[in-house]
Protein backbone atom coordinates (compact mmCIF):
# COMPACT_ATOMS: atom_id res chain seq x y z
CA UNK A 1 0.00 0.00 0.00
CA UNK A 2 2.78 2.41 0.91
CA UNK A 3 4.64 1.60 -2.30
CA UNK A 4 1.52 2.37 -4.39
CA UNK A 5 1.08 5.75 -2.69
CA UNK A 6 4.70 6.67 -3.31
CA UNK A 7 4.38 5.75 -6.99
CA UNK A 8 1.15 7.73 -7.33
CA UNK A 9 2.63 11.00 -6.03
CA UNK A 10 4.76 11.81 -9.14
CA UNK A 11 1.80 10.98 -11.40
CA UNK A 12 -0.49 13.27 -9.41
CA UNK A 13 2.10 16.07 -9.54
CA UNK A 14 2.43 15.73 -13.32
CA UNK A 15 -1.34 15.92 -13.77
CA UNK A 16 -1.64 19.04 -11.63
CA UNK A 17 1.17 20.96 -13.37
CA UNK A 18 0.02 19.87 -16.82
CA UNK A 19 -3.17 21.91 -16.54
CA UNK A 20 -1.39 25.25 -17.02
CA UNK A 21 1.40 26.72 -19.11
CA UNK A 22 4.71 25.97 -17.56
CA UNK A 23 7.43 28.62 -17.58
CA UNK A 24 10.40 27.86 -19.79
CA UNK A 25 13.93 29.16 -20.01
CA UNK A 26 14.24 28.14 -23.65
CA UNK A 27 14.39 31.33 -25.79
CA UNK A 28 11.45 31.77 -28.11
CA UNK A 29 11.44 34.05 -31.14
CA UNK A 30 8.16 35.31 -32.50
CA UNK A 31 9.72 38.27 -34.34
CA UNK A 32 10.34 41.81 -33.21
CA UNK A 33 7.87 43.40 -30.85
CA UNK A 34 5.37 45.53 -32.74
CA UNK A 35 6.20 49.23 -32.78
CA UNK A 36 3.45 51.81 -32.52
CA UNK A 37 5.38 54.31 -34.64
CA UNK A 38 8.01 52.50 -36.70
CA UNK A 39 8.77 55.52 -38.93
CA UNK A 40 10.03 53.23 -41.66
CA UNK A 41 8.38 52.08 -44.85
CA UNK A 42 8.57 48.43 -45.88
CA UNK A 43 9.60 49.38 -49.42
CA UNK A 44 9.46 52.17 -52.01
CA UNK A 45 6.11 53.86 -51.83
CA UNK A 46 4.30 53.76 -55.17
CA UNK A 47 2.80 57.20 -54.51
CA UNK A 48 6.25 58.78 -54.50
CA UNK A 49 7.29 57.12 -57.75
CA UNK A 50 4.16 57.63 -59.81
CA UNK A 51 5.49 60.66 -61.67
CA UNK A 52 8.74 61.73 -63.23
CA UNK A 53 10.29 65.00 -62.20
CA UNK A 54 12.97 66.66 -60.11
CA UNK A 55 13.84 64.45 -57.12
CA UNK A 56 13.23 66.29 -53.85
CA UNK A 57 12.76 65.51 -50.18
CA UNK A 58 10.01 66.65 -47.85
CA UNK A 59 10.05 66.52 -44.06
CA UNK A 60 7.03 64.91 -42.41
CA UNK A 61 6.42 64.41 -38.72
CA UNK A 62 6.85 60.89 -37.37
CA UNK A 63 6.84 60.30 -33.64
CA UNK A 64 8.24 63.51 -32.19
CA UNK A 65 10.73 64.36 -34.93
CA UNK A 66 10.98 65.29 -38.60
CA UNK A 67 11.92 62.60 -41.10
CA UNK A 68 12.81 63.16 -44.77
CA UNK A 69 10.89 61.31 -47.47
CA UNK A 70 11.57 61.22 -51.21
CA UNK A 71 9.23 62.97 -53.62
CA UNK A 72 9.35 64.44 -57.13
CA UNK A 73 8.32 67.86 -58.47
CA UNK A 74 7.58 68.49 -62.14
CA UNK A 75 9.48 71.38 -63.70
CA UNK A 76 9.17 72.17 -67.43
CA UNK A 77 12.46 71.95 -69.31
CA UNK A 78 14.13 75.25 -70.09
CA UNK A 79 12.51 77.05 -67.15
CA UNK A 80 14.65 80.04 -66.05
CA UNK A 81 16.32 79.62 -62.65
CA UNK A 82 14.22 82.29 -60.90
CA UNK A 83 10.97 80.72 -62.07
CA UNK A 84 12.32 77.21 -61.43
CA UNK A 85 12.88 78.03 -57.74
CA UNK A 86 9.27 79.14 -57.34
CA UNK A 87 7.90 76.09 -59.16
CA UNK A 88 9.96 73.74 -56.97
CA UNK A 89 8.95 75.64 -53.81
CA UNK A 90 5.25 75.46 -54.73
CA UNK A 91 5.58 71.77 -55.52
CA UNK A 92 7.18 71.16 -52.14
CA UNK A 93 4.43 73.10 -50.35
CA UNK A 94 1.78 71.07 -52.17
CA UNK A 95 3.53 67.82 -51.25
CA UNK A 96 3.74 68.88 -47.59
CA UNK A 97 0.07 69.88 -47.49
CA UNK A 98 -1.11 66.64 -49.11
CA UNK A 99 -2.20 63.80 -46.88
CA UNK A 100 0.53 61.13 -46.56
CA UNK A 101 -0.06 57.92 -48.49
CA UNK A 102 -1.73 54.94 -46.82
CA UNK A 103 1.65 53.24 -46.32
CA UNK A 104 3.10 56.40 -44.79
CA UNK A 105 0.13 56.87 -42.46
CA UNK A 106 0.37 53.29 -41.26
CA UNK A 107 4.09 53.87 -40.58
CA UNK A 108 3.18 56.87 -38.39
CA UNK A 109 3.79 59.84 -40.69
CA UNK A 110 1.69 63.00 -40.59
CA UNK A 111 1.87 66.63 -41.68
CA UNK A 112 0.84 69.93 -40.15
CA UNK A 113 1.30 72.14 -43.22
CA UNK A 114 -2.09 73.63 -44.15
CA UNK A 115 -3.55 73.32 -47.62
CA UNK A 116 -3.96 76.31 -49.91
CA UNK A 117 -0.58 77.82 -49.06
CA UNK A 118 0.91 79.57 -52.10
CA UNK A 119 4.44 80.81 -52.72
CA UNK A 120 5.83 83.52 -54.98
CA UNK A 121 9.27 84.85 -55.78
CA UNK A 122 10.98 87.97 -54.45
CA UNK A 123 9.45 91.42 -54.45
CA UNK A 124 11.18 94.38 -56.13
CA UNK A 125 13.52 95.06 -53.17
CA UNK A 126 13.91 91.48 -51.89
CA UNK A 127 17.04 89.30 -52.21
CA UNK A 128 16.77 87.13 -55.31
CA UNK A 129 16.38 83.87 -53.37
CA UNK A 130 13.42 85.16 -51.31
CA UNK A 131 10.25 83.09 -51.14
CA UNK A 132 7.07 84.89 -50.11
CA UNK A 133 4.20 82.85 -48.72
CA UNK A 134 0.50 83.67 -48.94
CA UNK A 135 0.46 83.57 -45.10
CA UNK A 136 3.09 85.10 -42.83
CA UNK A 137 5.48 82.42 -41.48
CA UNK A 138 4.83 83.68 -37.94
CA UNK A 139 1.19 82.58 -38.27
CA UNK A 140 2.11 78.94 -38.91
CA UNK A 141 2.20 76.37 -36.12
CA UNK A 142 5.68 75.39 -34.85
CA UNK A 143 5.36 72.00 -36.56
CA UNK A 144 4.30 73.48 -39.90
CA UNK A 145 7.05 76.11 -39.85
CA UNK A 146 9.68 73.48 -39.01
CA UNK A 147 8.45 71.27 -41.86
CA UNK A 148 8.56 74.18 -44.31
CA UNK A 149 11.97 75.46 -43.28
CA UNK A 150 13.65 72.05 -43.27
CA UNK A 151 12.07 71.08 -46.60
CA UNK A 152 12.83 74.34 -48.41
CA UNK A 153 16.25 75.11 -46.90
CA UNK A 154 18.02 72.23 -48.63
CA UNK A 155 16.20 72.15 -51.96
CA UNK A 156 16.46 73.45 -55.48
CA UNK A 157 14.16 76.27 -54.36
CA UNK A 158 16.97 77.94 -52.38
CA UNK A 159 20.71 78.57 -52.53
CA UNK A 160 21.40 75.12 -50.99
CA UNK A 161 23.14 76.55 -47.92
CA UNK A 162 20.85 75.11 -45.25
CA UNK A 163 18.77 78.26 -44.92
CA UNK A 164 15.79 79.89 -46.60
CA UNK A 165 14.54 83.48 -46.72
CA UNK A 166 10.81 83.57 -46.08
CA UNK A 167 8.29 86.36 -45.84
CA UNK A 168 4.57 86.88 -45.93
CA UNK A 169 2.62 88.37 -48.82
CA UNK A 170 3.41 91.71 -50.40
CA UNK A 171 6.14 93.71 -48.68
CA UNK A 172 6.12 92.29 -45.16
CA UNK A 173 9.36 91.70 -43.21
CA UNK A 174 11.75 88.94 -44.25
CA UNK A 175 13.66 86.47 -42.10
CA UNK A 176 16.35 83.92 -42.93
CA UNK A 177 15.45 80.61 -41.29
CA UNK A 178 17.74 77.64 -40.64
CA UNK A 179 16.99 73.96 -40.22
CA UNK A 180 19.11 72.61 -37.35
CA UNK A 181 19.40 69.20 -35.69
CA UNK A 182 17.40 70.54 -32.74
CA UNK A 183 14.59 71.64 -35.05
CA UNK A 184 14.48 68.21 -36.71
CA UNK A 185 14.56 66.41 -33.36
CA UNK A 186 12.08 68.66 -31.51
CA UNK A 187 9.99 70.54 -34.09
CA UNK A 188 7.13 71.18 -31.69
CA UNK A 189 9.20 72.98 -29.07
CA UNK A 190 12.19 74.33 -31.01
CA UNK A 191 11.41 77.02 -33.56
CA UNK A 192 13.81 77.35 -36.48
CA UNK A 193 16.46 79.97 -35.65
CA UNK A 194 16.09 83.06 -37.78
CA UNK A 195 17.62 86.46 -38.43
CA UNK A 196 16.02 89.54 -39.90
CA UNK A 197 16.81 90.25 -43.52
CA UNK A 198 17.13 93.85 -44.56
CA UNK A 199 17.38 95.08 -48.11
Amino acid sequence: MTVRRLLALPLLGALLTGCGIRPTEVPTDFGAAPSRVPCSLAGPDVATQSSRGVPVQVFLLCGASLVALDRTVRVPEGTPDARRRVIVAQGLLDQLAASPSAAERSAGYTTYVPGGLDVSGPGPKDPEDTLRLSAAPSRLTPYALAQLVCTLSDSAATEDDGSVILGGPRSGPLRRYECTDDVRDRPGTTRPPSTEVTG
